[in-house]
C-alpha cells in the first residue's frame, strides 16, 4: 500500500588528503590575517599604562612651571625668572626651586636623563628606581605678548624596542 522511498548514497569516500591540506591552508591564512589586524591593538593595549604615566608627567611638568612662577612672585622676583635656560629644553621635577632642591633636581638644560620614581611614587631626577621615561620642558615667550610663556612638555619612552612620546602644550601667564 505505501511505498517507502530509500535513497542510497554511493559517494561515502570522505575527504581526500588534498582536500584536507587545502582546508588547513585556508584556515591558516585566515588566522594569520586576523592576527595581523590584532597585533597592533595588543601592543598598544600593553603600552596603555605607560601612556597614562606619560600624560601624568606632561601635566605635572606644566604644574611645576606654574609653581616656579608662583614662587618667583612670592619672593618678589620677576615672574619668569630662570626660565631662559628652558628655551632649548630643560629638566625639572617637583623639587625644582623648592626648599628641598638638590643638585639633581635643579633647573638645568636638557641632558636626556631618565626620571626615577621614589618610594612615595613621585618622579624626580634624584634617588629612586629608574624608569623608562624622559621629560623635556621647553619654555618660550611669544613675541606678541611678554606676559605669556608657552610651555611645551615632551615625554619620551621606549617599549618593546619601539619609541613612544607624549606631547602637551600649556600657557603660563604673568600674575603680577
Amino acid at each position: 500500500m505505501f511505498q517507502v522511498l530509500r535513497f542510497k548514497f554511493h559517494n561515502d569516500r570522505g575527504f581526500t588528503v588534498v582536500e584536507l591540506i587545502v582546508t588547513i591552508a585556508i584556515l591558516s591564512f585566515g588566522i594569520i590575517g586576523i592576527y595581523s589586524f590584532l597585533e597592533p591593538a595588543i601592543i598598544l593595549n600593553a603600552n596603555y599604562p605607560n601612556r597614562l604615566i606619560a600624560a601624568y608627567l606632561g601635566q605635572e611638568g606644566i604644574e611645576i612651571v606654574k609653581n616656579i612662577r608662583d614662587n618667583n612672585v612670592i619672593l618678589g622676583n620677576n615672574w619668569s625668572e630662570g626660565f631662559d635656560v628652558c628655551a632649548t629644553g630643560c629638566e625639572l621635577d617637583y623639587k625644582t626651586k623648592t626648599a628641598v632642591e638638590t643638585s639633581f633636581n635643579e633647573l638645568k638644560s636638557y641632558q636626556d636623563t631618565f626620571l626615577n620614581v621614589n618610594s612615595d611614587g613621585f618622579y624626580s631626577y634624584d634617588s629612586g628606581e629608574a624608569t623608562i621615561f624622559k621629560r623635556k620642558v621647553t619654555i618660550i615667550q611669544p613675541t606678541t605678548n611678554i606676559d605669556i610663556l608657552k610651555v611645551d612638555i615632551l615625554v619620551t619612552w621606549n617599549y618593546n624596542s619601539l619609541p613612544f612620546n607624549f606631547n602637551t602644550i600649556g600657557y603660563i601667564y604673568n600674575l603680577q
